[in-house]
């Protein structure tokens, strides 16, 4: 919520800087290093002088002075010596935005301070200028003055860091296309994704089954291993004979969400005699510790070869819609908590591209130590066809599939997840 207010101040009464390059001013080193490690947190760039720049400053600042950025104007700084800093500064092209920091010291003059600071701002008023003055009580009027005059200043640097790459953000929001490349997929099934949820509320449930949720996915284009539901042990391993082995059985109950927890997964099983065997094994294991458990059957599944695990998933905001989310799968969701976020409703190709470059998970897709790279194209448009899937949807409130493999040739959903209102 403090985020929320210093955005609104700076939005309010500071232009929007070219690109990210900020400048330090400092009359102290400490504070002045904490604003460099805040720039690099918030992936903006710290201003790298022109020759011309150095050569001012080093001609007009005490020897002691650092002349780089940040630059460190020293303890004993007065209100002349502010002005000159920041007029170099501010007049070095290499420069977007500034941060003057100022510390209390016996000779701290915060009234003078503050109004060179103004004055400067004045002088270019198309690079915003943010300030910290690190001083309370003791600074309080110089704070007061740069309030009023419509300079930003808060109690330590981060907040004013933060500030500027919400600016800077916003900048480079404007400059994408005008008319960006959204997906429309005009394969999609919308009247079978309907009456599978219809059908599913007639039952008085808000999860589907697996082999529900596969359905809705392979109607949206979403590869998905092949899932079927059997309610006898020999009816599995029929179904298990059609699909092919070796084959998956899971457990089918919308109360029952972490199903290996229980005993309700058995993996590689490749003839009949072990899927039946398989079969009556979940279904004991199931009514010894989940008796209460309304169970549906058993859920057959083709047994997919292994890939990278990913996870892409979907909750509904009450106020912003659906939102989308991508990371690294399986065990690794919330051991790593490798997971980047945008909201679906008119989701971009980049965007999505976007969000899975901030992951890790990026790095195993690109090809990690000589491994083949991951089908990254593939992903996209799984991301795309899932955004479309909540817009179209309302009563879609959650969706997770975990783990999606991913290959060097396309990818296959396995565990799929989704509830409706």
């Amino acid at each position: 919520m403090s985020e929320l207010f210093d955005l609104a101040v700076a939005f309010a009464s500071q232009p929007v800087p070219g690109e990210g390059r900020v400048a330090i001013v400092t009359n102290s080193g400490g504070p002045g290093i904490m604003a460099t490690d805040a720039v690099e947190s918030k992936h903006l760039q710290m201003a790298r002088f022109k020759k011309e720049t150095i050569t001012a400053l080093h001609g007009h600042l005490p020897a002691e002075a650092n002349i780089y950025n940040p630059v460190d104007v020293l303890g004993d700084a007065g209100p002349d010596r502010y002005r000159f800093a920041l007029a170099s500064v501010l007049a070095d092209e290499n420069v977007d935005s500034v941060v003057v920091l100022v510390c209390p010291t016996a000779v701290t003059r915060p009234l003078e301070t503050a109004r060179a600071m103004i004055e400067m701002h004045q002088v270019q008023p198309d690079k915003p200028m943010l300030a910290a003055f690190m001083g309370g009580a003791k600074l309080a009027e110089g704070t007061r003055l740069l309030t009023q005059s419509g300079v930003p200043c808060f109690t330590f640097p981060e907040p004013a860091i933060t500030s500027i790459s919400g600016l800077v953000d916003y900048a480079r929001l404007r400059t994408r296309p005008a008319s960006p490349e959204i997906f429309h997929f005009n394969d999609v099934d919308r009247k079978t994704v309907q009456s599978i949820f219809t059908r599913v509320k007639k039952d008085n449930r808000l999860v589907l089954l697996g082999s529900e949720a596969a359905k809705v996915a392979a109607a949206y284009g979403i590869h998905a291993a092949h899932t079927v539901l059997a309610t006898q042990p020999e009816e599995a391993a029929a179904k298990a004979e059609t699909i092919g082995y070796p084959v998956v059985l899971k457990v089918a109950s919308p109360k029952i969400l972490h199903k290996t927890d229980l005993g309700g997964v058995k993996m590689g099983l490749d003839t009949p005699d072990k899927v039946i065997a398989g079969f009556i094994e979940i279904m004991e294991n199931v009514h010894r510790y989940m008796p209460q458990a309304a169970v549906y059957g058993i859920e057959v599944q083709k047994m997919m070869p292994k890939g990278i695990e990913l996870i892409i998933g979907m909750s509904r905001d009450v106020q912003f819609g659906p939102l989308i989310a991508f990371g690294l799968g399986g065990i690794y969701v919330n051991l790593i908590k490798d997971v980047s976020f945008r909201l679906a409703h008119r989701l971009t190709k980049q965007e999505i591209k976007d969000m899975i470059a901030e992951t890790k998970a990026f790095t195993l897709l690109r090809g990690y130590r000589g491994e083949k790279p991951a089908d990254i194209n593939a992903i996209v448009e799984v991301i795309g066809r899932v955004a479309s899937l909540a817009t179209d949807f309302p009563e879609m409130a959650e969706m997770d599939i975990n783990p999606l493999f991913a290959y060097n040739s396309g990818v296959c959903a396995l565990d799929l997840k989704i509830t409706i209102e």
